[in-house]
């Protein structure tokens, strides 16, 4: 059973306009899963049909339909199935297509993007922007509990300043979501964790990289190497500067925890 995602914006708001769209989808024997409004005067629809001649149907009728026009007809992208879940679509950088931005009182759709990208298997990087105590880490590890998968720190600051030096049994599993803090990583002259990640990045799995403009500095990748970019801020307008991240208490001193 194949699966489309439909949106069109309402041209006309006439009474039963909704209930017509359903009744056609109904006779041809298309099953609605979820409907939401997706933006103001926008509706989308994740559609199911046994067969391609229904939609292909369904299309060419609802294409002379006055009353609304056709945004989107398409297989559903990870967007589309969280705009049809949440409501609203989650915002994309116009220049930097990779580029997704969200504030902290988007948690839960930040979460659930997180972990769709988190289900499909094989090498995803993703680079996760954001000053400190905005819920970076908190984010990917709901994500991956979403996701139901395992997830290991390479380093981190969550309790205190963490660098791993070695993985042991299934930790090595490329199934597991490898995170790791790229002020903490870029501030360690430990080359044993240095070694470990190296060895880590290189695997076919899915890592999530906090602070990545830093990780990359004086390093053998790029911002282009990565598959997606999440900004994470407090409010929309909330400058991401990394000075302030160099200079805050929880980067300054030196008491690793290495293990």
């Amino acid at each position: 059973m194949g699966e489309w995602y439909f949106e069109y914006e309402i041209q006309v708001n006439r009474p039963g306009l909704l209930g017509d769209i359903a009744s056609l989808l109904g006779m041809l024997k298309v099953n609605i899963v979820t409907i939401n409004g997706v933006d103001e005067g926008r509706r989308g629809l994740l559609l199911k049909a046994e067969n391609d001649e229904s939609i292909k149907r369904f299309q060419s009728i609802v294409n002379t339909i006055d009353d609304i026009r056709v945004t989107k007809f398409r297989e559903p992208k990870v967007r589309d199935r969280l705009a049809v879940r949440h409501g609203q679509y989650i915002e994309r950088d116009a220049d930097e297509k990779n580029t997704f931005r969200f504030v902290r009182d988007e948690l839960g759709i930040l979460v659930d993007f997180m972990a769709e990208l988190f289900k499909t298997d094989g090498h995803k990087l993703i680079g996760i922007r954001g000053m400190p105590r905005v819920g970076k880490t908190e984010s990917i590890v709901a994500a991956s509990v979403c996701a139901n998968k395992k997830w290991i720190f390479l380093s981190s600051t969550m309790i205190k300043q963490t660098v791993r030096k070695q993985l042991i049994g299934d930790e090595f599993n490329t199934n597991n979501i490898f995170i790791l803090d790229g002020v903490v990583t870029r501030m360690t002259s430990d080359e044993q964790h240095l070694r470990l990640v190296r060895e880590v990045m290189k695997m076919p799995s899915v890592k999530v990289i906090e602070h990545p403009d830093i990780f990359v500095q004086q390093s053998e990748y790029s911002i282009e190497d990565f598959d997606y970019i999440i900004e994470l801020r407090h409010h929309p307008d909330e400058e991401i500067g990394y000075d302030a991240i160099g200079k805050n208490d929880t980067f300054a001193n030196d008491d690793f925890f290495t293990f």
